[in-house]
């Protein structure tokens, strides 16, 4: 399973103080060490943390590849069209949230979706579009052509304590998203309390990870947040 290591909230604690650290590239380069498969950033349109130099300089440095995080507006598909990281992922996006909701509404909105997906797939981009485990919205997205699906696992997130509803619904979706032949990633509110459920769904092949890293890196150092929850992650697949 790949782990991408996403570090919007280095760049949250620098743009506290509109300074020039701590730098996301060093973040990304420390997150690979801690043996990071990629690098996820968010390029939001009111540029709370990631800054369009962030993407120039990640997409330079990183070594394992780059997802980038955006919303469908005409003015952040143009930049990642131009800087092509090796993946993009849609996500719905509103300036009232303090993180990404839920995942994007397809049946009303899947026109612009399909017109961002077309053109980052012309720019040789691979598309995956951040969605909820839903079944219906899975088939909504296997129609909009896309090679990749990342589930939203917030609710699992916030009810894994409390049963495992979430869980089976999620390993539904998983399944169902794979039989409609599309690549299954999940992310969001995944801890190192939480994430090994999630981590043995075989057919997840990709987890995204940030803010929980990120909070264990302030004491322990990005480089050793990543492996322990890198090695985390190995053990819920191995047999």
């Amino acid at each position: 399973m790949r782990l991408y290591v996403n570090i919007d909230h280095v760049a949250t604690v620098r743009e506290a103080r509109r300074t020039d650290e701590p730098d996301p590239v060093r973040a990304a380069a420390a997150a690979e060490r801690g043996g990071a498969d990629g690098i996820t950033v968010h390029l939001r349109e009111d540029r709370r943390h990631i800054q369009d130099a962030d993407v120039r300089a990640l997409r330079a440095a990183v070594r394992t590849v780059l997802n980038l995080e955006l919303g469908a507006a005409p003015e952040i598909v143009r930049i990642a069209s131009r800087l092509k990281p090796f993946q993009a992922t849609l996500v719905p996006e509103r300036r009232q949230e303090i993180t990404t909701e839920g995942g994007l509404a397809l049946s009303g909105a899947s026109r612009k979706i399909r017109a961002a997906s077309e053109r980052l797939t012309t720019a040789g981009i691979r598309v995956s579009l951040f969605i909820d485990p839903d079944p219906g919205t899975i088939d909504r997205a296997a129609a909009l052509g896309v090679p990749a699906v990342e589930l939203h696992t917030g609710r699992y997130a916030r009810s894994w304590r409390r049963g495992d509803a979430a869980l089976r619904a999620l390993a539904r979706a998983a399944a169902h998203a794979r039989a409609r032949g599309l690549a299954v990633h999940a992310g969001h509110g995944l801890t190192y309390d939480n994430v090994r459920p999630v981590a043995a769904i075989p057919e997840i092949e990709e987890l995204n990870i940030g803010h929980s890293i990120v909070s264990h890196a302030i004491f322990l150092g990005m480089e050793e947040a990543v492996r322990r929850m890198r090695q985390l992650v190995d053990e819920a697949r191995t047999p």
